[in-house]
């Protein structure tokens, strides 16, 4: 009995020996591993990597209109790239084209871009719907040497007011603008005429009958047709103040069935088929400068900023043969509209501080004296800035620049029409609805003077539209 219970004893001591040495091997083994050493070139890689990743710069991403000047914008932008590290994307887009995909990011929040290319109408309604956000803390945080350098006092009061709403400033202007009439001097002095500085709507279409030559493609008259409430509706709305006619009585009662603005449609429509260019529905502001600057217009009633390019002989072959007149009149007088194209961040942007850096790189005086250097001082951007009008280099190529700058400040944006009105701006009427009434009376503009309706028809069918926006928006009783 005793020798079976050493041998017992004897066998689990053996047993306790075996484990006790297989589980020493384990913890040997796991302590090895724990301890192996990374080899130092993969080190190296992984920490080169992380900096890498660090150092990568921002890239922001801006959406603009496919005007010349913001065509030389993208060109000279590789200098803020160069001096700043971030990289710029591009969205250049004409112009129906843009307020259309624009409005879409903004107003799902997507933050596909971080730079909107927009006017003073999109300022006064965005704000309400957070879309855009205020400048002013990034101006607030700047250095007081880089405000001092970027100036903001300098911009024209009438743009910076427009692109503020309650005293916020929520964009920059890339250029300001009016409306003014562009004719050839060249072609009024061999016809011995004289165009005044004021002229009417009735002038205008009789100095246009006088020189249309269509068979030489020579028109009378370049004019906006194609429907957008950025396009033909920049034209027509400030027929539509000259005329004394007005969009709504200060009930919010539609007024396209009065005679004004009866005589508004009728003189656009016997401008457009007399005395203008042919397929005038597929002409906005691009091509109507692309014919006057290839000498197939005698009058043209646009934008002002297009002095520059048309006085640029590099670019048009009327340079030296261009003369100015303020916007055409009927019954009020000083009918021109205010716009700038301008620069905002969007809400939804995750790049706000560098989209800032963009804006202020793009707007500033050393922007203008880039373009002046590099492209010629008649191509800089006008409209924005009281010191370009001070510039001894640009005064003495731009002999349009005083006619731009009275003109600009010379708009009563609070007060656009002949009558009293519940609303402000021109030319287009400053409410959120603004997109969806200027598109549809746009379409039925064109409508009109695609002999698809008639005049009766294109008037009820505004009426119509009108007072169903006015009572959905709640401003109807």
């Amino acid at each position: 009995m005793k020798k079976l219970l050493l041998w017992m004893v004897i066998s689990i001591l053996s047993i306790l020996i075996i484990v006790s040495f297989s589980l020493s091997g384990c913890k040997e083994e796991a302590a090895g591993e724990a301890v192996e050493e990374v080899p130092e070139e993969e080190v190296e890689e992984e920490a080169l990597a992380e900096e890498e990743v660090a150092e990568k710069p921002v890239t922001i991403t801006i959406a603009t209109v496919n005007n010349p000047d913001m065509m030389v914008m993208q060109e000279l932008s590789d200098n803020f790239t160069e001096e700043t590290g971030i990289g710029l994307e591009w969205a250049v887009l004409p112009e129906n084209e843009l307020r259309q995909k624009v409005t879409e990011d903004v107003g799902l929040g997507a933050g596909k871009f971080d730079i909107v290319t927009i006017g003073i109408i999109e300022v006064k309604n965005w704000v309400n719907y957070e879309w855009i956000v205020s400048l002013d803390p990034f101006f607030e945080n700047m250095s007081d040497e880089k405000r001092q350098t970027y100036d903001y006092e300098d911009v024209i009061e009438s743009v910076r007011e427009g692109l503020s709403v309650d005293g916020v400033l929520y964009a920059l202007p890339f250029y300001g603008e009016t409306s003014m009439v562009f004719y050839r001097k060249d072609l009024f002095e061999e016809a011995s005429l004289t165009m005044p500085e004021e002229p009417s709507w009735d002038q205008i279409y009789d100095f246009a009958s006088k020189l249309h030559d269509p068979g030489n493609e020579l028109y009378g008259m370049v004019i906006r047709g194609l429907p957008g409430w950025g396009e033909n509706m920049a034209v027509f709305c400030t027929m539509i103040n000259a005329f004394g006619a007005r969009w709504y009585d200060m009930e919010w009662n539609a007024q396209f069935d009065t005679p004004e603005m009866r005589d508004a449609f009728e003189m656009y429509y016997k401008i457009v088929k007399d005395v203008a260019e042919p397929g005038a529905t597929g002409v906005g502001f691009t091509e109507g400068l692309t014919l006057m600057s290839q000498g197939n217009g005698a009058i043209w009633y646009d934008a002002s900023v297009a002095a520059g390019v048309l006085n640029d002989s590099s670019q048009s072959n009327v340079a030296g043969n261009i003369g100015y007149a303020k916007a055409p009149w009927a019954k009020k007088h000083d009918n021109g509209w205010l716009w700038a194209w301008s620069l905002a961040i969007e809400a939804a942007s995750d790049n706000k501080d560098e989209a800032f850096e963009f804006l202020t790189w793009a707007t500033s005086k050393d922007y203008i004296q880039l373009v002046g250097e590099t492209k010629g001082w008649v191509s800089v951007p006008s409209g924005s800035r009281e010191s370009t009008y001070e510039n001894p280099n640009y005064m003495e190529v731009a002999d349009f620049a005083p006619h731009v700058l009275k003109a600009i400040k010379a708009v009563d944006y609070n007060n656009p029409t002949l009558e009293e009105v519940p609303y402000i701006g021109t030319p287009f009427v400053v409410i959120p609805e603004w997109s969806n009434l200027g598109t549809e009376v746009a379409q039925i503009l064109g409508a009109y003077i695609s002999d698809d309706v008639t005049t009766d028809e294109a008037l009820q069918q505004c009426q119509d539209i009108a007072n169903k926006i006015a009572k959905e928006g709640g401003y109807q009783d």
